[in-house]
């Protein structure tokens, strides 16, 4: 049976957004999977198809505009490593039609994992969301510090499905990380250059082993969502063992 043709790509007319394209692939097909997380210091494996990523991008986006009161136009500090929690909170801001920044200034919104909770805790930005980046996205085992908010305890509540009240446009600045300034619009453009880089045509399976949040992003995020393809997107890399995940995965291309 062929597959139908990819809508985010139809009639020669390329989407102009990450979150548009999200939901053109979600409308393709939800079910095949979009990231696929390793950490090999835990052994955690997780595996989000299309529509589960998405849900996990609304329910982020509800907490960002309905708790946290971000805005289009906010800038929302990732201050975490690559993890598949940290590309959905990059999917949820670009939703919403906010920016990811990879410092404090002017943040409305600070997201830190772990090792930065300190740092985030004493900031002054108004809203800290803490992420324990424990296997299945759990709750934090210790208490947190005054002020901050425990992801995974506040974001089961919010609704599967997300609507903005005014879809971003393509020019809506959404991305400061690493020196570099792009909008809505010029993150597909920028991840299409990237695809072209590599190597890839539709539907690759890439391995990412990306050290920093902005490689990760990109590759096993963005390129992903502009090919139809997916990622697997490993932390903390045990070597010895890439042959039999490559293998495992069915990778096509490493980025």
């Amino acid at each position: 049976m062929s597959r139908p043709p990819n809508p985010t790509r139809s009639l020669g007319v390329m989407v102009s957004t990450p979150h548009e394209l999200l939901r053109g692939e979600l409308a393709r097909d939800g079910s095949r999977p979009l990231v696929t997380f390793y950490d090999d210091a835990t052994g955690e494996r997780v595996e989000l198809s299309v529509t589960t990523f998405d849900n996990w991008v609304a329910k982020t986006s509800g907490l960002l505009r309905d708790d946290l009161s971000a805005d289009a136009g906010d800038r929302v500090g990732l201050l975490l490593p690559p993890h598949w929690q940290s590309l959905v909170w990059a999917g949820a801001c670009w939703a919403l039609g906010a920016s990811v920044v990879d410092s404090t200034d002017d943040a409305a919104v600070l997201v830190t994992g772990p090792d930065t909770l300190q740092e985030a805790a004493v900031a002054g930005v108004g809203e800290v969301v803490a992420l324990s980046l424990r296997p299945l996205g759990g709750r934090f085992t210790e208490p947190l510090p005054i002020g901050v908010l425990d992801y995974a305890v506040e974001v089961p509540a919010h609704p599967d499905v997300f609507s903005p009240y005014a879809p971003p446009p393509a020019h809506t600045p959404a991305y400061e990380m690493a020196g570099q300034e792009l909008d809505l619009g010029e993150l597909v453009a920028r991840a299409r250059a990237r695809a072209e880089e590599l190597g890839v045509g539709d539907r690759p399976r890439l391995l990412v082993t990306a050290d920093e949040l902005p490689d990760a992003l990109l590759d096993a995020l963005l390129v992903p969502l502009v090919t139809g393809g997916s990622a697997v997107l490993v932390r903390n890399e045990r070597r010895s063992g890439r042959d039999e995940r490559l293998a495992a995965e069915r990778v096509t291309a490493v980025a």
